[in-house]
């Protein structure tokens, strides 16, 4: 059995986003224009949302369970996932400004961690439509990044 780490990952998923139709240059380049403050401003509203979360879910936990509910402790790891898929985000945003492929890289895992945490938590809906995409998107745009000696990944042109 192969391997498998993080530099074996991102070529088989390229792979699998590869015969999608492309989006044309000018939405490309918008997209890379943005893409750095979309990362900060997200990556800011996920941190505070998820440690609300935390807190929200601590504080109802003791009534929840008192009143016979179930056991959130998924729900824990999947906003802790959150979290550290908001972290990454940010930072994301310093090599994304710079268009580097370090930059790229946080993007990419931020997008993973995020789409592990969707289905730890069972937000199906979530994992379809801002995972899925984010991860299209990603790879859409990562051609136009510097990608320096140290790239693990075949950005299709």
């Amino acid at each position: 059995m192969d391997k498998v780490n993080k530099n074996s990952l991102v070529p088989m998923m390229e792979g699998w986003f590869k015969g999608l139709p492309k989006l044309p240059a000018g939405i490309i380049d918008f997209l890379v224009m943005i893409a750095p403050w979309l990362a900060l401003v997200f990556g800011i509203l996920g941190v505070l949302g998820t440690i609300s979360a935390l807190g929200l879910m601590g504080m109802t936990l003791p009534y929840a369970n008192m009143y016979g509910g179930v056991d959130t402790g998924i729900n824990y790891i999947a906003v802790i996932g959150g979290l550290i898929s908001s972290v990454l985000t940010l930072l994301a945003f310093p090599g994304l400004k710079a268009m580097k492929f370090n930059g790229w890289m946080m993007l990419f895992w931020s997008q993973v961690v995020g789409v592990v945490a969707s289905v730890l938590g069972v937000a199906v809906g979530a994992l379809n439509v801002g995972g899925i995409i984010g991860i299209l998107l990603v790879f859409t745009f990562c051609s136009k990044l510097s990608t320096g000696t140290s790239s693990v990944l075949a950005c299709s042109s």
